[in-house]
This record gives C-alpha cells, sequence and structure tokens, in this order.
C-alpha cells in the first residue's frame, strides 16, 4: 500500500500534463500579479514621468534574459529551471549553488510581496484602515491556497491559471477603457513632460522593479519538462506570455 501511495504522488507531476495555453496562463498570471497588480505604482512613484520609458527599458533588459531561457529551456527542459540551467552552465558547485539559493530567495520575496499586496488590497474593501494582523493573515492565506492549487497537479494548475488570467486580464481592460473615459481618451495627462525631476537613481530602481514585473516567466522554466512538447513549447509560452 505505501508502495503504491509513493508511486502515486511521484506520477502526480508527469510528462505532457500541462498544456502550451495553461503554461502561458501561469506565466502570464504571476507577471500581471507581481508587475501590474503590486508594483506598478511603486515603479511610477521612483520614475516620475519616465514611468512608461522605465517600463520599456526593462522590456529591453528582460529580452536578452528571456533569449538565454527560451534557449536553454528548448535544450534543457526540466522542472528543475534555473538550477537546471546553472548547473549544465557552472556544473556542480559553489557557482550553481549560490545562483539557484539566490534565485529561489527572490521568487520567496516575490511571493510575499504579492501577498502581502493582496492582504492590503483586500482591506481597502471594508473602507478602513489596513491592521497590521488582519493584512499578514489575509496574505498567509492566499500563500496557504496557493500552495494547496500547486500540490493538486498540473491539470489543475493550468486550469486555475488560465481562468485567472482571463480575469486579471479582464479587469485591466475595464479599468483601462474607465480611465480613459474619465480623462476624455486623452494621453495628455500621463506623457512625459520633463526627466529633471526624475533622479537617475530612481529611474535605475523603477527600471529594476519593472525587470522584477517582467520575469514571471521563468515560472513557465519550473515545469519545462511537464509542458507538451517542452523542447518547441517552452520557448513558445515564454515568449507568448512576456
Amino acid at each position: 500500500m505505501e508502495t503504491q501511495q509513493n508511486d502515486n504522488r511521484s506520477t502526480q507531476y508527469k510528462k505532457d500534463s500541462l498544456t502550451l495555453s495553461g503554461a502561458v496562463s501561469m506565466g502570464t498570471g504571476v507577471m500581471i500579479g507581481a508587475g501590474i497588480l503590486a508594483l506598478t505604482g511603486q515603479i511610477a512613484e521612483l520614475a516620475g514621468s519616465l514611468f512608461p520609458l522605465a517600463f520599456f527599458a526593462a522590456a529591453i533588459v528582460t529580452a536578452f534574459s528571456a533569449y538565454s531561457y527560451v534557449k536553454m529551456a528548448n535544450a534543457y527542459p526540466s522542472a528543475g529551471g534555473i538550477g537546471m540551467f546553472l548547473q549544465k552552465a557552472y556544473g556542480r558547485g559553489t557557482v550553481t549553488a549560490g545562483g539557484a539559493l539566490l534565485m529561489y530567495f527572490s521568487m520567496v520575496i516575490n511571493e510575499s510581496l504579492v501577498a502581502r499586496t493582496f492582504g492590503t488590497y483586500t482591506m481597502q474593501l471594508f473602507d478602513t484602515e489596513p491592521i497590521g494582523w488582519a493584512v499578514t493573515a489575509l496574505g498567509v492565506g492566499v500563500l496557504i491556497f496557493a500552495f494547496l492549487i500547486n500540490v493538486s497537479g498540473n491539470r489543475l494548475i493550468g486550469g486555475f491559471s488560465l481562468l485567472m488570467a482571463f480575469l486579471k486580464i479582464g479587469g485591466i481592460v475595464v479599468f483601462a477603457i474607465g480611465g480613459l473615459w474619465i480623462a476624455d481618451i486623452s494621453f495628455e495627462g500621463v506623457m512625459p513632460q520633463s526627466s529633471s525631476d526624475t533622479p537617475i537613481t530612481g529611474f535605475l530602481a523603477a527600471m529594476a522593479l519593472a525587470i522584477l514585473a517582467f520575469k514571471g516567466f521563468t515560472t513557465i522554466t519550473n515545469s519545462g519538462s511537464e509542458i507538451v512538447d517542452p523542447h518547441k513549447n517552452d520557448g513558445r509560452a515564454i515568449i507568448i506570455s512576456i
């Protein structure tokens, strides 16, 4: 009986268990959640009138990074993600271990940021000041919910990611249309006027956060070997999601 249970667990994540659309939705959902919903305000505060340029510059940097990920994912599709890529590039050693740990810590920080933002946003629905313990409890709750989704298998992950991606994109479209309607379909107030009020350090910090917003595509590489036709679809999923 114990052997059978272990076999069931070992086959829970299997090859061809995640479709291309599911992988794209997973990457897109992370980018929208971490980037657009959680980081946009901070990026705008740091970049000031250069806010659009910060995102554009971050997109250029991300494109070079994504190219490397696409090539590595196509050649070595693996659930190991960046850890596997580092091992292929540097072998087993301190550099690989250190790089993998840095990536791991960045994911923990990113997920904590999104969870904290979720708690803060949720508290605003009740027209009250955010309470520390309540924000923390909501953040921990959403992390537990995400954990339960992730241990439920790729089929559920793909379907849930697709649903959430549509909801997020739809919400952003509705919000954008409403904003443009209120602004009388004018971009005059949001276009960069002068860069003199934005220090270079602020712009670079905003650009770094914008890069973090784009880096949600790295989630796809952590399911590389489980995507249908991984040698082709890993790279396609990364490109489409960006």
